[in-house]
């Protein structure tokens, strides 16, 4: 599997079932293989209605005086150049949540290509359960799992 020398790694937490629910973020610059900057923040979703509290912490109270989506997009939109490769650990969600959040915003989703540290985990290493905890047990990665920034470092050491 090729895997590119400069990407993002990106990770959301959400409030609830809905997808424009991020209530944090973290996105993790790799160039030339090598981490050059993090980017964390909590984020206020559109409700106070929080079902995931019990996963990541985060709760109403937490984010109560955080910036919305639209406000945290404009601090980590510069990671974002047009033709980026963004890679998360099940990408499909990471990048459903991020067009979710722009939609709800109305501001125009990254040009980027998604990549998948699940998926590169199964192909090349063949390990099962491919969960972020599983795969950093798996190959020795250090793991605060559903805290953004941590699972944003995990999915940039995976790849």
């Amino acid at each position: 599997m090729d895997i590119p020398e400069n990407f993002l790694a990106i990770d959301f937490e959400t409030a609830n079932d809905y997808l424009n629910s991020a209530c944090a973020v973290s996105v993790v610059s790799v160039c030339d293989l090598r981490i050059t900057s993090i980017k964390t923040s909590l984020i206020k979703p559109p409700t106070g209605k929080f079902k995931f509290s019990y996963l990541h912490g985060i709760t109403a109270k937490t984010v109560e005086s955080a910036p919305t989506f639209d406000n945290v997009w404009l601090t980590i939109s510069e990671y974002f150049p047009r033709g980026a490769i963004i890679a998360a650990h099940n990408a499909k969600f990471d990048r459903s949540v991020l067009n979710a959040c722009c939609d709800f915003y109305k501001i125009k989703k990254p040009s980027a290509r998604f990549i998948c540290s699940l998926q590169i985990a199964r192909e090349v290493w063949n390990i099962y359960p491919t969960n972020l905890k599983n795969v950093c047990d798996a190959l020795g990665i250090p793991l605060d799992h559903h805290n953004p920034e941590s699972d944003a470092v995990a999915c940039a050491e995976i790849l």
